[in-house]
């Protein structure tokens, strides 16, 4: 396989597409009703990737990227970039003929995307806004395509929705927090007291929000979310001023949610 295809980054799509499988779980949806959604968000998942590196590029303490885009010129990543926009757009608008509603949320995803591409640099504000378009709207989108809507413009969520919805947003929440710190982004300009203290609220809250879901839902299944921020908070059982770099850990991370993906994926297909 190319090494080109490194600049994809496919093993992030989990974290856009783990939401709507959840959904379709817990829904009892058919997921090929929602397989252009599914496909959308896969395309949209490389565009961002790719954009991100086509503006980070520009930055020379961006040593990851850097190293990743190297032999590459910015337009070339742009292109791959536009590519992919054009065709999880496409795949979009075979879901847009039959349900209108579904541009309006899509266009808030994207300008929530562009967004934090273009200001990173805000600090709790930017995870908010990852977990708005990364998770709810992608949720709010399979439930609006499996026509559970009230009021006509708002999906309909069970009170177990709106609990399993928010143990995951959390532990993506707590999970970006350790990505921006290996990442030198956002929250690692804290100094390394604040910054564990900012994150063991943050795990906390996930963990406690994690264990009330279950035991409300019984979804006993999910149990396998509470480890990300056991798993966090013992990273941070002290202060941490050497994890700029550590792409050990980051990738640690993203086996896990694509091990999380995989795990999905089986439950539908057992359903």
């Amino acid at each position: 396989m190319s090494k080109g295809f490194r600049l994809l980054r496919v093993e992030y799509i989990f974290s856009v597409l783990v939401p709507c499988l959840l959904c379709i779980y817990l829904n009892n949806y058919d997921p090929i009703a929602h397989i252009w959604i599914l496909a959308g968000f896969s395309f949209y998942a490389i565009t961002g990737n790719t954009l991100n590196d086509a503006i980070d590029m520009m930055d020379p303490n961006e040593k990851e990227t850097l190293e990743r885009v190297k032999g590459y010129q910015r337009k070339e990543i742009l292109i791959l970039s536009i590519t992919s926009f054009i065709l999880g757009t496409m795949c979009f608008w075979n879901s847009f003929l039959d349900n209108l509603l579904l541009v309006w949320y899509l266009i808030i995803i994207i300008g929530l995307v562009v967004f934090y591409c273009k200001f990173k640099s805000l600090t709790i504000i930017n995870h908010l806004i990852l977990g708005v378009s990364h998770i709810f709207l992608p949720w709010f989108m399979i439930k609006i395509n499996g026509r559970d809507i009230i009021f006509g413009i708002f999906p309909s969520l069970s009170i177990d929705e709106w609990l399993v919805l928010a143990a995951i947003a959390s532990v993506a929440f707590t999970g970006q927090m350790l990505h921006e710190l290996i990442d030198g982004d956002s929250l690692s300009k804290l100094s390394p007291r604040n910054a564990q203290i900012v994150i063991w609220i943050a795990c906390l809250i996930s963990l406690g929000i994690g264990i009330l879901s279950i035991i409300i839902t019984h979804y006993v299944l999910f149990l396998p979310i509470i480890i990300f921020p056991i798993g966090i908070l013992y990273i941070f059982r002290k202060p941490r001023n050497n994890l700029l770099g550590r792409t050990s850990l980051k990738d640690t991370g993203i086996i896990l949610g694509n091990l999380i993906f995989a795990y999905i994926i089986i439950l539908i297909i057992a359903q």
